[in-house]
């Protein structure tokens, strides 16, 4: 393409250009190019609107080649209006002349990346023979937590929970091919693998609910003050926290709130993920032990999946 040529790709063609497992494969890469230092993110920028019960992020990385920055937007109240409550566009660039190569809607890449995430962290920190996956908030993050925990082990069950049953009807009629359960919050929580993905504030996951062995994926906090796990959780012997970026989680991740209130400090966070899949350092070491995986969502996952999206593209 010429540097006056601009690739731009609508949400529903970029959706028709990605699937999980190629996606998990670049993140997986992309995590291990940050922690090798061969990528570079700084930390997100936050546009916090409360007026409109929302905020913007912009994410920027230059990883696997490209450089590029995502802009996405929160707003809860959108699914009150039927918009998504997270839209975002990700802008590739050619790190080396500065050249713009395309944009990319960029809502459904940002949901592959984040269940991506989601079952690189279980690979390395669930057990191995996981074979129950529970889902608490059914929207579309809970979809591609699905998908892609689904692409490492083999699910037998899969124990859903929304308090919006509108939502669980229509999250078991969209996907086919699992042995899905209706439960309680707290039945839930007998998986082996649990994702949560809910907007809330308060805590919800009780720390007396939560089984030796069990893995956590915390997706849903993602801004300063929200939070699902008790942090009674976090100071528990046998529980190991790892997170996919410290700056970012101890600002707007799972960890914040137990963080900014002193209930834990840096020394009781293990690692962060991107060290894990680079082999710095271990992950799961004990059948009993509980993992917890903070995902907050970096940019080198963005412009990564955004890669395959603008290469198949292009031919």
């Amino acid at each position: 393409m010429s540097y006056d040529e601009i690739l731009i790709l609508n949400e529903d063609r970029a959706k028709e250009l990605v699937n999980m497992s190629e996606v998990i494969e670049a993140v997986e890469g992309a995590f291990e190019e940050y922690s090798e230092g061969e990528a570079k993110m700084p930390p997100k920028i936050y546009l916090d609107l409360p007026e409109f019960n929302g905020d913007f992020r912009a994410m920027p990385a230059y990883v696997s080649g490209y450089a590029g920055v995502k802009w996405v937007n929160v707003h809860p109240d959108n699914k009150e209006k039927s918009i998504p409550t997270v839209m975002a566009k990700v802008i590739l660039s050619n790190p080396e002349t500065g050249e713009n190569l395309g944009c990319i809607e960029g809502t459904s890449l940002t949901n592959y990346r984040t269940g991506a995430a989601g079952g690189i962290a279980s690979k390395y920190l669930a057990r191995e023979d996981s074979d129950t996956l529970g889902l608490v908030g059914l929207g579309e993050q809970a979809k591609t937590q699905l998908m892609a925990v689904s692409e490492v082990f083999d699910l037998k069950k899969v124990l859903i929970h929304d308090v919006d049953e509108s939502a669980v009807k229509d999250f078991m009629s969209s996907i086919d091919g699992f042995n899905f359960e209706k439960v309680s919050l707290k039945k839930v929580m007998s998986a082996d693998i649990v994702s949560t993905t809910t907007p809330v504030r308060s805590p919800i996951i009780k720390e007396e609910w939560v089984k030796p062995g069990t893995h956590i994926n915390a997706i849903g906090a993602d801004a300063e003050g929200k939070q699902e796990l008790e942090p009674q959780l976090f100071v528990q012997d046998g529980v190991k926290i790892v997170v996919d970026d410290i700056e970012q989680t101890t600002h707007s991740g799972e960890i914040n709130v137990a963080y900014n209130e002193g209930t834990i400090d840096e020394s009781d966070i293990y690692a962060n993920l991107p060290d894990v899949v680079a082999g710095k350092k271990r992950g799961r070491e004990s059948r009993e032990e509980i993992t917890v995986f903070d995902s907050t969502g970096l940019a080198i996952q963005d412009v990564a999946t955004a890669k395959i999206v603008y290469e198949r593209a292009i031919g």
